[in-house]
């Protein structure tokens, strides 16, 4: 199912290029830096290009093709999928734009290829598209720019289902550089003429190295698969949906030719489905960050949240973000705050959230946090935390190793929220997300990333 894409034996790259200025060069650029099979670039102006015999037309490639990639003009695609089926390729990513969201004459040529590949029994991925990454084989097979990814990416679990190309380059740059995530696959799927999100999301489901869903995504080509896929899986699927508004509608069909359906109906399905909807990207790569640490969590209606801070208001603060989302407060027992007790002056009693900084003055980061987090986690009204660190550079990588195993012991996830001189605050927030633990910089995203957490776990399996 669909392996001719993400497992092909060969590739041929119609379009490719010498000129270090176009797209055509990065994709074979891009493919030869680290997919092993064989690959034939195609291009009649070139004899060779980075030292591969370079084919004038496909026909003139010895033996058959698993997949092509397509970057020339639209008006050829026709006419090369004809080609393609005389050279037993079985799909063919169309990274070129100028099909249905060009106007009438495009949607003719897109409507024409479409019917010439299903009379051939080749699958069309595209078109208007960044094309697909695999991040554990290294395989790109994009014109993303070929300087631009190769010390950021990482091999990992979160697979990215993604409409818009350029967004998608955006998405997958910003998730590997904010934090310690590496990708599976990364899918931009453009106007989806063939292969849509339920094509990828089933596979996804199915794929046994991606363990976190996420997608951006304008339009449902059929919701009721899109919602009944995602009931019977019990991986995370997080969705940012574009076009939610009128205008916002009416600016995707001009670059995808998405037409949005009714979202307040899609917005209640994603909901009943156990589809963490988020809102803008930013939030989407945190989510599937947060999840992509396999934490677990066993999250109950009558147990909550429990806060560590070092500041009141910022104690507050999270309090009030808790309770705009619906997250409940940890109602901590009696023998918890007796626990902590002997930390704080005799004038100055814990409570809940618990604001430490008074202890911390007296006897340091180090004991205050561990007493404090140990009773907590043992406190069985409490089935998270969100957990303020101030940053100093006391604080070192082997507590939040440690915090990351009474996470693992008590199946109880904690988010970080870390607040301070910059270069501290990033030097923490890494070696946090090494640790295996969400860190966030600002305080709501910790807030947004529990509640997806949340949802996610209380999620009712399919009958």
């Amino acid at each position: 199912m669909l392996d001719y894409f993400f497992n092909p034996k060969s590739v041929a790259i119609i379009g490719a290029s010498n000129n270090v200025n176009k797209g055509g060069y990065h994709i074979i650029k891009n493919i030869t830096a680290g997919f092993k099979g064989r690959i034939y670039p195609v291009n009649k102006s070139y004899t060779e290009i980075l030292q591969l015999p370079c084919y004038p037309d496909i026909a003139s490639i010895p033996g058959d093709i698993d997949l092509a990639i397509y970057f020339i003009p639209s008006r050829e695609l026709p006419h090369t999928v004809n080609e393609c089926a005389k050279k037993g390729v079985k799909g063919i990513i169309i990274e070129s734009g100028g099909f249905n969201e060009a106007g009438e004459e495009g949607q003719k040529i897109q409507k024409r290829a479409l019917e010439n590949a299903a009379k051939a029994g080749i699958r069309l991925w595209g078109p208007n598209c960044m094309g697909f990454i695999d991040g554990n084989r290294k395989h790109v097979f994009s014109f993303i720019h070929s300087a631009v990814w190769p010390d950021v990416l990482r091999g990992g679990s979160v697979g990215l289902i993604v409409q818009s190309g350029m967004l998608s380059a955006g998405f997958l740059l910003h998730a590997l550089q904010e934090g310690v995530m590496g990708v599976s696959k990364v899918c931009s799927i453009g106007n989806k003429c063939d292969i849509n999100e339920n094509d990828l999301l089933e596979y996804m489901i199915h794929d046994r190295e991606t363990d976190v869903i996420a997608c951006y995504l304008e339009s449902l080509v059929d919701g009721r698969k899109f919602i009944s896929l995602a009931r019977k899986t019990r991986k995370p699927i997080i969705v940012l949906m574009g076009g939610r508004s009128v205008h916002g509608a009416k600016a995707a069909q001009s670059h995808t030719a998405s037409l949005s359906g009714n979202y307040p109906i899609a917005h209640a399905a994603f909901r009943q489905a156990g589809i963490i909807e988020v809102f803008d990207p930013a939030e989407l790569t945190d989510m599937a960050r947060a999840f992509s640490k396999k934490m677990p969590f066993h999250p109950q209606a009558e147990k909550g949240t429990a806060i560590l801070t070092f500041s009141g208001g910022a104690g507050t603060i999270t309090v009030d973000l808790m309770d705009d989302c619906g997250l409940k407060l940890a109602k901590l027992s009696d023998e918890t705050l007796a626990h902590i007790a002997p930390l704080f002056p005799v004038w100055n009693k814990p409570d809940h959230p618990l604001d430490l900084w008074i202890a911390i003055e007296q006897h340091g980061f180090e004991k205050v946090f561990q007493r404090s987090l140990n009773a907590v986690f043992e406190d069985p009204a409490v089935d998270s935390i969100i957990f303020h660190s101030y940053a100093t550079p006391l604080i070192t990588q082997d507590f939040f190793n440690e915090l990351n195993d009474l996470v693992k012991k008590h199946a109880k996830p904690v988010v970080v929220w870390i607040e301070g001189r910059k270069d501290f605050a990033e030097y923490l927030r890494g070696i946090a997300e090494n640790a295996g633990l969400p860190a966030f910089r600002e305080m709501n995203r910790c807030v947004s990333v529990l509640k997806g957490m949340k949802q996610h776990f209380t999620k009712k399996p399919a009958r």
